[in-house]
């Protein structure tokens, strides 16, 4: 029992550090309409994860290396003329995946489960994984707070980036990099696949919430910890896998977000339209008040 709850406490940090890196780096995902390429990218990793698997090397260096090249891959392609980004990923998300699969299937007598690389296996964490995480977190925030001003600014007016003497380029490669590294960090956790709910619909809760970058960031790594926290103790009261109930609260956070917000949201929406229909006829109707005459007052 005592070993039980160390791995839970081991799991509760790790769906923290991983919850507060995947908000962070999602931000930028939703600025810059990314999420295909992140989806991509949780494919693109899972041939890497398998070969160090099979060969006995460090799972965080093979999911990072296949993730690393699959993003220069997609860079070069997206930037030769007859090719487009979308294209490029797409053919990147495809062969990752069939090669990852490829690979697991042509090795004779390999034993490890499947699912363990594709939704992750959090309360199997150990310290090497904690400390790896804790690594990654501190890199991503030191990285997005020494480029803020950059990123924003390539993320909103690439044409105007460029022109104005910043790189674009470079930016793009260095958010596809940390989007690798996240990806990386999270497959002991939700796995290569599952990866994309905690990335995306925290921040894309978040956006409909706010238009501000630093509340946007704040609300999303806050879904983000609440999710994958959450899903831990889901998963521990239902006996259900962590990673599919942390990707499913990303994911109610999401759709909630999209009925409720204030602004985006289905009801605000539904409102806005049924007040812009009424406003023509009460318009109207001041305008021809205010046209009369005032009445005259006895002595």
């Amino acid at each position: 029992m005592r070993w039980l709850d160390v791995a839970f406490n081991r799991a509760l940090l790790e769906a923290l550090l991983v919850g507060t890196v995947c908000g962070l780096i999602g931000v930028q995902v939703v600025l810059r309409r990314q999420a295909f390429f992140t989806m991509a990218m949780t494919h693109a990793t899972f041939p890497g994860v398998v070969v160090a698997a099979v060969i006995g090397v460090n799972l965080y260096l093979g999911g990072a290396v296949a993730g690393v090249l699959a993003a220069l891959a997609v860079t070069v392609l997206s930037r030769r003329r007859g090719h487009d980004a979308s294209t490029a990923t797409a053919v990147a998300l495809a062969a990752g995946f069939s090669l990852g699969v490829a690979l697991l299937s042509a090795q004779n007598g390999f034993t490890k489960d499947l699912t363990a690389y594709l939704t992750g296996s959090i309360l199997t964490v150990g310290e090497q994984d904690l400390v790896v995480a804790a690594a990654v977190t501190a890199a991503v925030v030191l990285a997005l707070t020494a480029v803020h001003k950059e990123l924003l600014f390539t993320a909103f007016d690439p044409a105007g980036a460029r022109a104005a003497g910043y790189r674009a380029g470079a930016m793009d490669l260095l958010v596809l990099v940390l989007i690798e590294a996240v990806v990386a960090t999270s497959v002991p956790a939700v796995g290569t696949i599952l990866t994309l709910a905690l990335v995306v619909a925290p921040a894309g809760a978040a956006r409909l919430w706010t238009d501000r970058i630093a509340s946007m960031t704040a609300f999303a790594v806050a879904v983000a910890v609440c999710s994958a926290v959450g899903g831990l103790y889901l998963s521990r009261a239902f006996d259900v896998a962590a990673g599919g109930a942390i990707s499913l609260l990303a994911a109610a956070c999401f759709v909630l977000s999209t009925i409720v917000a204030p602004r985006q949201g289905m009801i605000a929406r539904a409102a806005h339209r049924r007040r812009s229909r009424r406003t023509p006829p009460a318009a109207a109707a001041d305008r021809a008040a205010s046209s009369e005459p005032m009445p005259a007052t006895g002595s």
